[in-house]
């Protein structure tokens, strides 16, 4: 079983987009969305859920007024001021320390785990999708990645399957870096910009130190050729195989609009293309 993360240094890349064409060209797989912050691959697979659990992650401080002596001694310590007059605690101020919970002479103040989020197994006309959706203003989005991610190994293991496709997250933080880890090729994203090169460049050293095989793919490669000389150069430079150009094309618009992937609504070319594509990322040895 081979894992392949499709990633971008910057949002807007169309990696959502490439990773879509590749649940409805690829065989025999498990299809995952990493990008928990704002997942959006449900939108061209339009899963049918069949698992739904909770994640919890992170605390927050409870006062039990019963006990609480109302000795404003949590009130005056937390540098949050996440606790009001009335003893009542902002769960969005409070940062889940739990120094008051150990300075509360009553021992009136405990610590509850929060409901971040939420993360399900769905089927769709592609196969089975693994995604999930982080809370408003919650953090820990890297462990839900983690937890995304193990999910969709044991499924795909269990299923026999050949391939486990990640849409990852943009950028290259804590989720990037959960998203990396035991990665087979880490598919780069990028557009023929300034800021899609300079992005392209901090994620492909993010793969690189964790040692991940890396490829790269320039999307509307056409709106630029002289950026996309450019970045053909610090590929070859760095010796990055480019697996292939997409043109920009009114048709990939279209089928986004109408929530269907490349691949079911797109002209002959494109499709080509993306086959083209993942036929260069194979040779790769993914």
């Amino acid at each position: 079983m081979k894992q392949i993360l499709v990633i971008s240094g910057k949002g807007g890349t169309g990696k959502t987009i490439l990773t879509g064409a590749f649940a409805a060209l690829v065989k025999n797989k498990v299809m995952v969305d990493c990008d928990v912050d704002a997942a959006d691959l449900h939108l061209l697979l339009s899963p049918t859920v069949k698992e739904r659990k909770d994640f919890r992650s992170g605390k927050t401080a409870f006062i039990d007024k019963n006990k609480c002596a109302q000795c404003r001694k949590c009130i005056e310590l937390c540098r949050y001021e996440a606790i009001s007059d009335d003893f009542i605690v902002d769960s969005i101020a409070c940062e889940g320390c739990s120094f008051c919970s150990h300075v509360c002479p009553a021992e009136a103040i405990k610590m509850r785990e929060n409901e971040s989020g939420e993360w399900y197994i769905s089927d769709t006309r592609f196969g089975p999708l693994v995604h999930a959706r982080l809370g408003i203003a919650e953090e820990n989005s890297g462990k839900l990645v983690s937890l995304v991610r193990q999910q969709a190994k044991e499924l795909a293991e269990k299923q026999n399957c050949e391939y486990v496709i990640i849409d990852g997250p943009p950028g290259i933080g804590c989720p990037v870096i959960a998203s990396l880890s035991g990665i087979n090729c880490a598919l780069v994203v990028t557009e023929p910009t300034l800021s899609g090169l300079h992005d392209a460049k901090r994620v492909i050293e993010v793969a690189q130190h964790f040692k991940v095989p890396v490829q790269l793919i320039i999307n509307k490669y056409t709106l630029s050729l002289d950026m996309t000389k450019q970045i053909e150069d610090y590929c070859k430079e760095i010796n990055i195989p480019v697996a292939g150009k997409i043109p920009f094309d009114r048709t990939i618009v279209e089928a986004m609009v109408e929530g269907k992937t490349v691949i079911e609504n797109s002209n002959g070319n494109i499709k080509e293309i993306i086959k083209n594509i993942w036929s260069n990322m194979r040779k790769g040895d993914i």
